[in-house]
Protein backbone atom coordinates (compact mmCIF):
# COMPACT_ATOMS: atom_id res chain seq x y z
CA UNK A 1 0.00 0.00 0.00
CA UNK A 2 1.01 3.63 -0.09
CA UNK A 3 2.68 5.91 2.42
CA UNK A 4 1.07 5.55 5.85
CA UNK A 5 -1.83 3.41 4.57
CA UNK A 6 -2.68 0.04 6.06
CA UNK A 7 -3.26 -3.16 4.13
CA UNK A 8 -6.92 -2.92 5.17
CA UNK A 9 -7.36 -0.09 2.64
CA UNK A 10 -7.51 -2.68 -0.15
CA UNK A 11 -11.19 -3.44 -0.82
CA UNK A 12 -12.30 -6.88 0.36
CA UNK A 13 -13.96 -7.49 -3.02
CA UNK A 14 -10.62 -7.02 -4.77
CA UNK A 15 -8.64 -9.65 -2.93
CA UNK A 16 -11.61 -11.99 -2.48
CA UNK A 17 -12.20 -11.85 -6.24
CA UNK A 18 -8.57 -12.76 -6.87
CA UNK A 19 -8.80 -15.67 -4.42
CA UNK A 20 -11.95 -16.92 -6.20
CA UNK A 21 -9.94 -16.90 -9.45
CA UNK A 22 -7.34 -19.18 -7.85
CA UNK A 23 -4.72 -16.66 -6.78
CA UNK A 24 -3.07 -16.68 -3.37
CA UNK A 25 -3.26 -13.10 -2.06
CA UNK A 26 -0.82 -11.77 0.52
CA UNK A 27 -1.44 -8.33 1.96
CA UNK A 28 0.96 -6.80 4.44
CA UNK A 29 1.73 -3.48 6.08
CA UNK A 30 4.98 -1.71 5.32
CA UNK A 31 7.40 -0.82 8.10
CA UNK A 32 6.01 1.59 10.69
CA UNK A 33 2.48 1.23 9.34
CA UNK A 34 -0.61 -0.50 10.64
CA UNK A 35 0.03 -3.91 12.12
CA UNK A 36 3.72 -4.13 11.16
CA UNK A 37 6.66 -3.51 13.45
CA UNK A 38 6.95 0.06 14.70
CA UNK A 39 10.39 1.60 14.64
CA UNK A 40 9.69 4.48 17.01
CA UNK A 41 13.26 4.51 18.28
CA UNK A 42 14.46 5.61 14.82
CA UNK A 43 12.42 8.83 14.96
CA UNK A 44 10.11 10.38 12.40
CA UNK A 45 11.78 11.47 9.17
CA UNK A 46 10.84 14.79 7.59
CA UNK A 47 9.19 14.04 4.26
CA UNK A 48 9.86 17.60 3.12
CA UNK A 49 13.60 17.33 3.88
CA UNK A 50 13.80 13.91 2.20
CA UNK A 51 12.03 15.28 -0.88
CA UNK A 52 14.26 18.36 -1.03
CA UNK A 53 17.44 16.28 -0.56
CA UNK A 54 16.62 14.42 -3.80
CA UNK A 55 16.42 17.70 -5.68
CA UNK A 56 18.88 20.04 -3.96
CA UNK A 57 22.46 19.59 -2.74
CA UNK A 58 21.54 18.94 0.88
CA UNK A 59 21.81 15.91 3.11
CA UNK A 60 18.84 14.26 4.74
CA UNK A 61 19.01 11.50 7.29
CA UNK A 62 16.27 8.88 7.07
CA UNK A 63 16.06 5.63 9.05
CA UNK A 64 15.34 3.53 5.93
CA UNK A 65 14.64 3.94 2.23
CA UNK A 66 12.33 2.46 -0.39
CA UNK A 67 15.11 0.05 -1.32
CA UNK A 68 15.07 -1.30 2.24
CA UNK A 69 11.32 -1.75 2.01
CA UNK A 70 11.75 -3.68 -1.25
CA UNK A 71 14.16 -5.95 0.64
CA UNK A 72 11.42 -6.43 3.24
CA UNK A 73 9.20 -7.84 0.48
CA UNK A 74 11.96 -10.26 -0.53
CA UNK A 75 12.35 -11.42 3.06
CA UNK A 76 8.60 -11.92 3.36
CA UNK A 77 8.57 -13.94 0.14
CA UNK A 78 11.44 -16.09 1.42
CA UNK A 79 9.70 -16.64 4.77
CA UNK A 80 6.55 -17.75 2.93
CA UNK A 81 8.49 -19.96 0.52
CA UNK A 82 7.53 -17.93 -2.56
CA UNK A 83 9.96 -18.03 -5.45
CA UNK A 84 7.95 -15.59 -7.65
CA UNK A 85 4.85 -13.46 -7.33
CA UNK A 86 2.63 -10.98 -9.13
CA UNK A 87 3.17 -7.57 -7.53
CA UNK A 88 0.50 -4.93 -7.02
CA UNK A 89 1.36 -1.66 -5.33
CA UNK A 90 -0.44 1.64 -4.85
CA UNK A 91 1.41 4.94 -4.61
CA UNK A 92 4.55 4.31 -2.51
CA UNK A 93 3.75 0.58 -2.67
CA UNK A 94 4.01 0.87 -6.46
CA UNK A 95 7.44 2.44 -6.10
CA UNK A 96 8.54 -0.39 -3.83
CA UNK A 97 7.20 -2.97 -6.29
CA UNK A 98 9.01 -1.22 -9.17
CA UNK A 99 12.32 -1.36 -7.30
CA UNK A 100 11.74 -5.05 -6.64
CA UNK A 101 10.91 -5.71 -10.31
CA UNK A 102 13.96 -3.77 -11.52
CA UNK A 103 16.43 -5.43 -9.15
CA UNK A 104 14.96 -8.94 -8.91
CA UNK A 105 13.35 -9.63 -12.29
CA UNK A 106 13.06 -13.36 -11.74
CA UNK A 107 11.00 -12.83 -8.56
CA UNK A 108 8.30 -10.72 -10.25
CA UNK A 109 5.80 -12.41 -12.58
CA UNK A 110 3.95 -9.17 -13.31
CA UNK A 111 3.78 -5.64 -11.95
CA UNK A 112 0.71 -3.46 -11.44
CA UNK A 113 1.66 -0.01 -10.23
CA UNK A 114 -1.33 2.13 -9.23
CA UNK A 115 -1.15 5.93 -8.69
CA UNK A 116 2.61 5.68 -8.52
CA UNK A 117 5.64 7.25 -10.14
CA UNK A 118 8.80 6.00 -11.77
CA UNK A 119 11.12 8.95 -11.29
CA UNK A 120 11.87 12.03 -9.28
CA UNK A 121 9.42 14.83 -10.07
CA UNK A 122 11.00 17.62 -12.13
CA UNK A 123 11.98 20.77 -10.25
CA UNK A 124 9.47 23.34 -11.40
CA UNK A 125 8.24 26.38 -9.55
CA UNK A 126 4.66 25.06 -9.62
CA UNK A 127 5.73 21.70 -8.11
CA UNK A 128 7.69 23.42 -5.34
CA UNK A 129 4.81 25.86 -4.70
CA UNK A 130 2.36 22.95 -4.43
CA UNK A 131 4.65 21.02 -2.07
CA UNK A 132 5.10 24.04 0.20
CA UNK A 133 1.34 24.62 0.20
CA UNK A 134 0.72 21.01 1.21
CA UNK A 135 3.42 21.18 3.88
CA UNK A 136 1.81 24.25 5.47
CA UNK A 137 -1.72 22.83 5.51
CA UNK A 138 -1.73 19.13 6.31
CA UNK A 139 -4.85 17.44 4.99
CA UNK A 140 -5.91 20.41 2.83
CA UNK A 141 -5.14 21.21 -0.78
CA UNK A 142 -5.45 24.88 -1.77
CA UNK A 143 -3.77 25.56 -5.12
Amino acid sequence: MGLGAQMTIWPDTLYQGLVKKGFRVIRFDNRDTGLSSQLDDLGNPSLLKAWLSKRLPMASSVPYKLEDMAEDVLHLMDALGLKRAHMVGASMGGMIAQILAARHKKKVLSLTSIMSTVAVTPQTSSNIKLLLSLARRPGRYNP
